[in-house]
């Protein structure tokens, strides 16, 4: 399956920011299931590209000179094995046990990781604990924050993509199974649903496998892989910080939509 992805991402300040640096995750990597076909960033102006510490481009995007609204555009094509289940790497998954603040298991959901794993870790054991998170957890925008931990939205049962990720993550380490967050993109047959996405990867078998816990799949069919990290924190699209600005507005527009005939 070929995808075409057009994301845009607006921020809009009420006073003139007199500086500021975006980390930008906008760029998809080759890999055993996804081959890049063209891609491209639009920017106020170039920014610097290097690799992260998990293997993610990153592009770093200064502005020293006032300004009051920053514009980035990510576009391009991204053919996706739909066959591929899982991806091999030769990095070591161990520093993905790691917990965080956003991913510290409280005792609620180390409890629900052992009853529904059980001594299992292996792709069941998981996929049960991805089913029992969705059903504890109701999808509910505006529930949470960035700031809001897995324990957080696990006791609020409601939350987005980022605090089911963040819960199956908390679980998942808890059992000793290292996790890892994905953020990217998911072709969806409801256009009101972003399609600006994440979910989890968790090592089995000598490879990463896929667990969606928003959407209930544990096949990576219709995503599109941008960045990875230990949360949110690491793998989030676009990350920044400024001087100045006052009160900040940020509008994004994720558009994914496969690729046609006459567009191949």
């Amino acid at each position: 399956m070929r995808l075409s992805i057009s994301h845009d991402t607006s921020y809009h300040y009420d006073d003139t920011v007199r500086t500021s640096i975006q980390y930008l995750r906008l760029t998809p990597q080759e890999s055993e299931r996804q081959r890049v076909i063209n891609w491209r960033l639009d920017l106020p102006r170039p920014a610097r590209s290097q690799i992260d510490p998990y293997g993610n481009i990153l592009h770093v995007l200064s502005l020293e000179e006032p300004h009051e609204e920053i514009l980035i555009h990510a576009s391009g094509q991204v053919e996706i094995d739909e066959r591929c289940e899982a991806e091999r790497e030769t990095q070591s998954p161990f520093p993905f046990l790691r917990m965080t603040r956003l991913t510290h298991p409280d005792e609620a959901l180390r409890e629900l990781a052992g009853r529904s794993a059980g001594d299992r870790r292996d792709r069941a054991g998981l996929t049960e604990l991805m089913r029992a998170l969705g059903e504890h957890m109701r999808y509910s925008p505006g529930s949470t924050d960035v700031g809001s931990t897995a324990a957080q939205a696990f006791a609020a049962r409601a939350g987005v993509c980022q605090d089911h990720t963040h819960a199956f993550l908390a679980c998942a380490r808890s059992l000793g199974v290292p996790a890892r967050y994905v953020s990217g993109y998911l072709l969806t047959d409801d256009q009101t649903h972003l399609a600006s996405h994440a979910w989890a990867e968790a090592w089995l078998e000598g490879a990463w496998y896929s667990f969606d816990v928003t959407n209930q799949l544990d096949r990576p069919e219709r995503h599109l892989k941008l960045a990875v990290g230990l949360d949110y924190l690491d793998a989030c699209p676009v990350r920044g910080s400024r001087r100045g600005g006052g009160i900040e507005t940020m509008h994004a527009r994720v558009f994914v939509s496969p690729m046609t005939q006459a567009q191949q």
